[in-house]
């Protein structure tokens, strides 16, 4: 990856994104997308969408989510201490002990997740996140009530780490890393050209009701859409690979399986791969994908879809972590599949 690259995904990684406020970081996509998209399109949902060849009649709809899971506050009590609710799938046992930012109407606060001390009986073994609190400091209720609201959002207070010059790791990689890639094809697609239409989505909402999905997809009316999103890495210790799959850390973008997904354009991204001479791992996704896809396909008179995901560890912790080398490949396979479009392709099964 080009290090000016691998710079604007730490930057996006840094950025602060909680679902259902993803203003920061959508400014920033949309700053990127100007620098070489032929447009920028926005929407009410607060998605940022680059675009190549607007005019063209075949459309392909990328969308990575750019939200992340985070907490809300739900109630200040009268020492000051914040209680909260989740926003997206938070596991209260990664949240003990955590530093935090408090995006308050006020400011910035900095927070530190409390935990009852062993010496006192320490936390129970079946706790939830009603059993946490955030405390930033504050003496009293009032005090509290002059920076924060109930509502405000709050995020862990990490920064990511790079492990040896291979991966990545942070909170949130689930999944700025999926905008980072759908803005990286449409720039390397602006390079190397295409005569399709081309629709790169930073969506949001994703991890709490995939609105901004649904949003995308009924405004753009793609003829087939692809969801980038990220997928259970199964190669640490502990994981059950026979129950959960064998999906490992560099060993090639990985593509779903089952009722939601349009076999021609898996097709189309497996026939890339074998050009590419690229691996590509699968996942089965029999009912629904439990992503941006799901929302995608049913917009206006039905869309054709596909999942490609990113290989993740430790997914919805504070330490996620994937490699620099499956993204950069994720994306050439995008590359690949999207520049060789005629904009005659049939995705209709019996043809």
């Amino acid at each position: 990856m080009e290090k000016t690259n691998r710079d604007f995904l730490l930057e996006l990684l840094g950025t602060p994104s909680p679902s259902s406020d993803e203003v920061a970081i959508q400014r920033k996509m949309r700053d990127y997308y100007k620098e070489f998209a032929d447009e920028v399109l926005t929407d009410n949902a607060g998605n940022v969408i680059g675009v190549l060849n607007p005019e063209a009649e075949f459309k392909v709809l990328l969308a990575g989510h750019c939200d992340e899971i985070a907490l809300i506050v739900n109630r200040i009590d009268e020492n000051g201490f914040l209680h909260f609710d989740k926003m997206g799938g938070i596991n209260p046992k990664a949240a003990v002990g955590m530093k935090t930012i408090v995006l308050g109407y006020g400011k910035t606060i900095t927070g530190v997740i409390g935990v009852n001390a062993q010496h006192h009986g320490g936390l129970k073994n079946d706790f939830d996140l009603e059993d946490l609190f955030i405390d930033c400091g504050f003496k009293t209720k009032g005090e509290a009530e002059e920076y924060v609201q109930i509502g405000d959002l709050v995020v862990y207070k990490t920064e990511s780490e790079i492990l040896m010059d291979r991966y990545v790791s942070g909170r949130g990689l689930d999944n700025r890393t999926g905008a980072f890639i759908v803005a990286e094809v449409l720039r390397q697609l602006k390079k190397k050209g295409c005569t399709v239409g081309v629709y790169a989505a930073s969506t949001v909402n994703e991890e709490t009701n995939m609105g901004g999905a649904y949003f995308a997809a009924a405004g753009v009316e793609p003829t087939m859409a692809i969801a980038c999103d990220v997928t259970f890495a199964t190669d640490y210790p502990g994981v059950n690979t026979n129950k959960h799959g064998d999906v490992r850390l560099e060993k090639g973008p990985v593509l779903a399986k089952g009722a939601p997904i349009n076999r021609k354009i898996n097709e189309l991204l497996e026939k890339a791969a074998q050009k590419l001479q690229m691996d590509v791992q699968y996942e089965l996704t029999p009912r629904h994908t439990g992503t941006d896809a799901d929302k995608m396909r049913y917009t206006g008179h039905g869309v054709p879809v596909s999942l490609v995901s990113l290989p993740l560890r430790y997914m919805h912790s504070p330490v996620e972590t994937a490699s620099f080398e499956d993204i950069d490949q994720e994306i050439k396979l995008l590359v690949e599949m999207i520049s060789g479009l005629t904009g005659e392709e049939s995705l209709n099964p019996l043809d």
